[in-house]
């Protein structure tokens, strides 16, 4: 079968005769029709992280038709449609059973400790494979599990409709977090250098920064160290700051700039097994979070496809075969 792997640093291959993935008795076989592109990706593709092996099939965020169930599986079926839920936690830890299965110490998570899904056909754990409704585009689908992400930080961090909200970023995530607010009743504040992400935004139901303050909620989506602390210093009193883009680099504040304002730092990774991945899934005739979605490439411009990826004013996704399959 087909597969794009990385061969080094900057380098995508879209080869032939890639291994055909076996199904265990727990399993489902998707046959695969997109995978989105997103940070974690690009951060592999240029050599930030490392996977475990070269070559290595890329992608995480995605989506296709049931091809086959492992001889136990009871409730997935050939020909459903699905999204993949791309971090499979063990669900039996201490942390898993407290529901925060997003802490799992032992999560297999594709694309960088287990093999990625881009691919003509992935195996999966039957129970991470979530059934989607018709009516969503391939390109909704291709957008689903960040939006699962977005979504998530937005649940953990408690805003109301009353609430003053600066998003820092309008990268993928930055517009989802955007759309999802929109959808909420909350007019979010955006800042963002790159001028088209600016207006796609805007477009989300986003306005410009405008340079106030007084902000009850800031939500940090770049994982950029140097654009927190001039947003957080825009933040009131009392506010909450949801971290959200992953940086290396420590956070710019001070123990003093914490107590003396009385901010709350709320860091979201990713979601919580199943209930943010359900939810979401069931919210995407409406959502639509395909309005964040730019480019979409054929598997075997894979290369193309991550090289421009950063450059880009929305999200980029790459088609296998049936891209509305």
């Amino acid at each position: 079968m087909k597969a794009a792997v990385l061969t080094g640093p900057n380098t995508i291959e879209t080869v032939e005769g890639w291994p055909e993935p076996v199904c265990g008795p727990h399993d489902v076989i998707v046959r695969m029709a997109g995978v989105g592109l997103c940070g974690t990706d690009l951060a592999v593709f240029h050599g930030k992280r490392l996977p475990p092996t070269t070559p290595w099939v890329m992608g995480h965020e995605g989506f296709g038709r049931i091809a086959a169930v492992g001889s136990a599986v009871r409730d997935r079926q050939v020909g459903q449609r699905v999204v993949i839920e791309p971090n499979y936690a063990c669900l039996t830890c201490t942390d898993c059973l407290s529901g925060l299965t997003s802490a799992c110490p032992h999560r297999a998570i594709v694309g960088l400790n287990a093999p990625g899904v881009l691919a003509e056909r992935a195996a999966l754990p039957a129970r991470f494979a979530h059934l989607v409704p018709d009516g969503p585009t391939g390109a909704d689908l291709a957008a689903t599990e960040p939006y699962a992400v977005a979504r998530a930080a937005v649940r953990r961090s408690g805003v109301t409709p009353a609430d003053r909200c600066l998003v820092v970023g309008a990268g993928a995530q930055g517009l989802l977090v955007c759309l999802i607010l929109a959808r909420l009743g909350i007019r979010p504040v955006v800042t963002e250098p790159h001028p088209q992400r600016l207006a796609r935004a805007e477009r989300l139901g986003a306005t410009p920064d405008d340079g106030g303050t007084g902000y009850t909620y800031v939500f940090e989506t770049s994982g950029h160290a140097p654009a927190l602390r001039p947003a957080v210093d825009r933040a009131a009193p009392g506010a909450t700051v949801v971290l959200i883009g992953l940086s290396p680099h420590p956070l710019p504040l001070t123990t003093d700039d914490v107590v003396r304002r009385q901010l709350v730092l709320r860091g979201s990774m990713i979601y919580d097994h199943p209930g943010d991945f359900t939810t979401a899934i069931a919210e995407l005739p409406g959502a639509r979070p395909s309005a964040v979605v730019e480019a979409c490439f054929p598997l075997e411009e894979a290369q193309q496809a991550f090289a421009g990826a950063a450059e880009r004013a929305g999200k980029t996704w790459i088609g296998i075969g049936d891209q509305d399959a």
